[in-house]
């Protein structure tokens, strides 16, 4: 059976999930640290590699990346990057890419993980409990994107299936 990864894609980290392609529910699968942001296609390059990897790990056949859009829904500057991230991925890869918007999965991710937890004796979290919840977070956040997919598809497909619906 194959799978389909989806990724929340950020300055640092990706986070991902997986789903069986047949429409099973996306769970998080891992945060991925990214190359410092030094020289862009190396750091592409970088990326390609990591996710090649669970492609073939995990036998995807498709990744759907978020795409951040404004709350407008307009393209900013963090969803061009995204797009030109997501196409130059696509070139190296050997599944299709698929762009999903991802407003407000960072929120829910964090209302379904909750609140960070404090560190000794009720003070700040330590960097690691920080980074930690972080990349839970992201990989949450994938799992949204992932499943508002699945959804999106499964609504689509209802709707050219089911009886007495008009076009």
């Amino acid at each position: 059976m194959t799978s389909i990864l989806g990724i929340d894609l950020g300055e640092r980290r990706m986070g991902v999930a997986i789903a069986d392609s047949d429409g099973g529910r996306a769970m998080p699968l891992a945060t991925l640290k990214r190359r410092a942001n030094d020289n862009p296609e190396r750091r592409v390059d970088a990326d390609a590699r990591l996710l090649a990897t669970l492609v073939e790990e995990h036998a995807a056949s498709e990744i759907v990346v978020g795409l951040p859009l404004e709350a407008s829904g307009a393209e900013g500057p963090q969803a061009s990057l995204t797009r030109a991230w997501a196409d130059a991925i696509g070139t190296t890869l050997p599944v299709p890419i698929t762009l999903r918007d991802e407003r407000l999965t960072s929120h829910l991710a964090e209302q379904r993980v909750g609140p960070m937890k404090r560190g000794r004796s009720g003070g700040p979290p330590t960097r690691t409990q920080r980074e930690a919840y972080r990349a839970r977070i992201d990989r949450e956040a994938a799992a949204i994107i992932l499943q508002d997919e699945l959804d999106a598809r499964h609504a689509a497909a209802g709707d050219r299936h089911s009886p007495g619906k008009s076009r």
